[in-house]
């Protein structure tokens, strides 16, 4: 680090927020309170246990915050006696009240997990597979009082591998939106940071998902269902019926042969997965979960619930 550390308010909950925190800590930033939302229930006893962020910041000794409300002048004086120099936001869960924006001398920076301004919103990861980028990055910005419209500090951009699902990219992002969030700050010190506009003609929206985006509309073309499924892995899951059994499907391939059987019919069942026809090429299922059972994969599946060439998927 180049410079005196910055006073920080660090404000993040989930797994994704640790590596900005672990980052900042360790790159020697003053962070002098995590803002966490309050713990929540879990496992099978339902007993509270500390929010990811909470977890470090303790660990390291950092004061933790877990207002139940934000939007309250206590709040706000709270982080006013923290003096930061500025506020860095990562997932935190929470749409910020305006009043702080304007709190700390360097105001608001966020670690977003897209490259701005595609996937403005609460599911950029997830968005980013549905449509199947070829690549998606975080974006170190300014916040302003819009969803995401603030200026863009520094972007960095990662690869997506054909494989990748929200599972695999959440850390991967996480892990650089951390490197990138340090380098913004050195930059920063030597006033090498300027903001960009964002191109707002070019923006594309990231909202929450719905478990009705699930259903598999195998008239899509193999790409587009292969997105879709990587995209919903975890949640809210991909899925399709056949013979009335609802299946949730997981682990696409990409087939590039040309299909004439009926989008949804399946070609071809073995242990390597289901080959199931779409409205442009097959895509090969690798690993299924029926409704009421486990994920398993398809070569497992089929040793107990055999399934026959021609059936159909809808």
């Amino acid at each position: 680090m180049n410079g005196n550390p910055y006073r920080i308010v660090f404000m993040g909950t989930p797994e994704f927020a640790v590596p900005s925190l672990r980052s900042l800590i360790e790159h020697g930033e003053e962070v002098v309170a995590v803002v966490s939302q309050p713990d929540r229930p879990k496992g099978r006893g339902r007993k509270l246990a500390p929010t990811p962020t909470k977890a470090l910041a303790l660990s390291a000794d950092i004061p933790v915050l877990q207002p139940t409300k934000i939007r309250t002048q206590e709040f706000h004086d709270t982080i006013q006696s923290y003096e930061p120099d500025l506020i860095v936001v990562t997932a935190y869960g929470r749409i910020l009240p305006g009043s702080l924006l304007s709190l700390p001398p360097l105001g608001i920076i966020n670690v977003h997990g897209s490259l701005l301004p595609k996937y403005r919103g609460a599911a950029p990861i997830q968005w980013a597979l549905i449509n199947s980028e070829p690549e998606t990055g975080v974006t170190i910005m300014q916040m302003d009082e819009g969803m995401d419209t603030g200026d863009i500090l520094l972007p960095a951009a990662i690869s997506v591998d054909d494989d990748d699902t929200t599972v695999t990219m959440a850390p991967k992002l996480a892990k650089l939106g951390g490197k990138a969030l340090v380098q913004a700050l050195d930059l920063l010190r030597e006033n090498k940071l300027p903001p960009h506009k964002q191109d707002d003609s070019q923006a594309t929206m990231a909202p929450l998902l719905t478990k009705e985006q699930g259903q598999i509309d195998w008239s899509m073309s193999a790409l587009a269902i292969s997105g879709l499924i990587r995209g919903l892995d975890p949640w809210p899951k991909a899925y399709s019926s056949l013979d009335g059994k609802k299946y949730k499907l997981f682990s696409p391939q990409v087939i590039d042969n040309p299909s004439t059987e009926k989008p949804g019919t399946l070609c071809l069942a073995d242990n390597d997965g289901l080959v199931i026809a779409t409205g442009e090429g097959q895509l090969r299922i690798r690993a299924i979960q029926k409704e009421g059972a486990k994920r398993m994969k398809v070569g497992d599946f089929l040793r107990g619930h055999p399934l026959s060439s021609g059936s159909i998927f809808k």
